[in-house]
């Protein structure tokens, strides 16, 4: 299987790592577009590593990367690609916290839009969990096998933009009820006037998720 490569950051102070957090990138772009985060968030974080991963397969337009193809949006066909990407995610997880010499529980997922999906998806499905989930104006793929299939309950942010032209917010609403419904402790803030993006309000949430997730 392919090995994903990734961008790394930190930690800011300068000792060991003692946290991961893996950073998930959009549709058509790569791990350069989150790796700017980084310094953001290593205020909440300092002892974290930030690893902004590229996406498995290259874009359809031939420009950046993809988790999978969105030629076809039915959602079976979405949740097929979801389950193909899932494997890259995971083996990059542990390969990450074996290399970074961390305990298996001491990481935490974030993405945005097409990362967010393959965050969600693949992070409430590992048996170790992570010790929180952001997802950015993204949505929760295949929500009627979540019960049946979810390993874990940890908190999950939920963060997106009233004004998204992309991904509607309404996913994200849809993600918030079908993961409250599965017992998942969810935190959700949607920003008006924002489209498809993630602003200082966005960014603070994200702070705090990730402080308190590794408190």
């Amino acid at each position: 299987m392919l090995t994903l490569d990734a961008l790394r950051w930190g930690p800011a102070s300068k000792g060991k790592a003692k946290q991961l957090v893996v950073l998930c990138h959009g549709l058509g772009a790569d791990g350069y577009d989150l790796i700017d985060l980084a310094p953001t968030w290593a205020n909440a974080c300092p002892d974290a590593v930030f690893a902004s991963v590229h996406a498995p397969y290259p874009h359809d337009s031939g420009s950046g990367r993809q988790w999978w193809s969105v030629a076809d949006r039915r959602p079976a066909v979405m949740e097929a690609g979801a389950r193909r990407a899932v494997p890259f995610l995971n083996n990059f997880l542990d390969a990450e916290l074996a290399r970074q010499d961390l305990p298996c529980d001491a990481y935490a997922i974030m993405g945005f839009s097409q990362g967010a999906m393959a965050a969600l998806f693949t992070g409430l499905r590992r048996p170790t969990p992570p010790r929180v989930i952001l997802a950015f104006s993204g949505a929760l793929l295949a929500p009627e096998t979540l019960a049946a299939e979810m390993k874990n309950q940890t908190r999950v942010l939920l963060v997106h933009g009233e004004a998204d032209d992309v991904v509607p917010v309404e996913r994200s609403r849809e993600a918030e009820a079908a993961l409250q419904a599965a017992g998942v402790p969810v935190d959700a803030h949607y920003i008006p006037r924002l489209g498809h993006g993630i602003d200082d309000c966005g960014l603070s949430f994200g702070a705090l998720a990730l402080q308190r997730g590794f408190a």
